[in-house]
C-alpha cells in the first residue's frame, strides 16, 4: 500500500461508490427511498465490508423500475429477509471480529488454533 493510498484510501472503491450513488439517485423516489433503508439495515445488521450487494440491489432496482413494478413486488413484505438472501455469503466486519477473538483467546490461553466461524 502506498502511502497516498494510506492518506487517501482506495480511490477506485471511491470511484465505485460515487457512480453507484449516481445510480441510486436516478431511480424512481419509490426506489431510492426503498435502497436508503436497506443501505442502512445492511450496514446495521450485516457487518459487510463491501459494495457488492449493494451494487447487485441497484441492478435489480434499475431493471425493476424499468419494468413497471414496485419496491414490495421485488422484496416480499419482508424485507429484511429479502436483505438477509441478498447478502448471504458475504464475509464482514462481524465475522472477522469473532474469528478474530477466537483466535486470540486460544493463543493467549494455550489451546491450539480456534475454530473457523
Amino acid at each position: 500500500m502506498t502511502i497516498r493510498e494510506r492518506i487517501i484510501g482506495d480511490l477506485n472503491g471511491k470511484r465505485e461508490w460515487k457512480a453507484l450513488k449516481a445510480r441510486v439517485k436516478a431511480l424512481p423516489d419509490e426506489y431510492g427511498v426503498a435502497y436508503a433503508e436497506i443501505q442502512k439495515y445492511i450496514w446495521s445488521a450485516t457487518g459487510i465490508e463491501t459494495i457488492k450487494p449493494l451494487q447487485n440491489l441497484v441492478e435489480l432496482f434499475e431493471e425493476s423500475a424499468l419494468s413497471g413494478r414496485k419496491v414490495l413486488d421485488i422484496t416480499g413484505a419482508d424485507v429484511a429477509a429479502f436483505v438477509d438472501e441478498l447478502v448471504y455469503g458475504e464475509r464482514g466486519y462481524f465475522e472477522k471480529r469473532r474469528q478474530k477473538l477466537n483466535e486470540t483467546l486460544a493463543r493467549k490461553l494455550g489451546k491450539g488454533s480456534a475454530p473457523n466461524d
